[in-house]
């Protein structure tokens, strides 16, 4: 039997590595565009005075994405010892990877597609109190959503559906969700005259940087749990 704490440092170790391994893409490829928008805010204008200079931002980067990184980790562990023994697949690898693409679905990805990343010049400074509480909302209802299609896949299952019956209905269960979602939450800022080369290279840059952190949360995890089992059997 291994206890809570265990599962807790491995999400921790797990999440600093993908947060350090998410803030090497993120210096190496978003921030390129975040220079960007800052040379087109500046030449705007619009550019303040900045409390941290450029180098220093960089290399708060990584102690930003580290420190993200334990804390989601730690999360991630706690959560993986709850539903461990609910998931179906066999080996502790299986299940990690599955836990944390299921995750970045409800956490990230679906609240990008409403509300794409934006460059620190896009959008009304006004109106950043507002957005922000529509982003969250969207992540908790995506989350939701998730843990409810597992749910009732979990529920058909046991009544002897079939995979292709449990996938369609839950395939359509989601999309029909994520489409009221959609509709309900509040529109993402105009973009306005931005760049649009510029701005989905960030974009896509912030995707992959989540998709990293992701990635590499549930594979680290996963080999460590794994290691951990394999001592257990000698």
């Amino acid at each position: 039997m291994v206890s809570i704490s265990a599962y807790l440092r491995r999400g921790m170790v797990a999440g600093l590595l993908a947060g350090l391994l998410a803030g090497l893409f993120a210096f190496f490829v978003g921030e390129p565009y975040v220079d960007g928008a800052i040379r087109l805010e500046e030449a705007a204008g619009g550019g303040g005075e900045e409390v941290f200079g450029r180098a220093t931002q960089r290399a708060g980067l990584f102690l930003a994405t580290g420190l993200f990184g334990v804390t989601v980790g730690g999360v991630f562990g706690l959560v993986y010892a709850y539903f461990r023994g609910r998931l179906s697949l066999e080996r502790d690898w299986y299940r990690s990877l599955s836990l944390a693409a299921a995750l970045f679905a409800g956490v990230f990805l679906i609240p990008f597609v409403k509300y794409p990343a934006n460059p620190p010049t896009v959008g009304d400074p006004a109106t950043i109190g507002e957005r922000t509480v529509a982003y969250f909302a969207m992540v908790g209802l995506s989350v939701l959503v998730v843990l409810s299609a597992w749910l009732v896949a979990r529920w058909l299952k046991g009544r002897g559906f079939g995979a292709p019956a449990r996938q369609t209905v839950v395939g359509l269960g989601v999309l029909a969700a994520v489409t009221v979602l959609f509709a309900v939450l509040p529109s993402a800022p105009d973009p306005g005259s931005f760049p649009s080369g510029m701005l989905w290279g960030f974009r896509l840059s912030s995707l992959g940087t989540q998709a990293v952190f992701w990635a590499g949360l549930g594979a680290v995890f996963g080999i460590l749990c794994e290691r951990a089992n394999r001592r257990r059997a000698l």
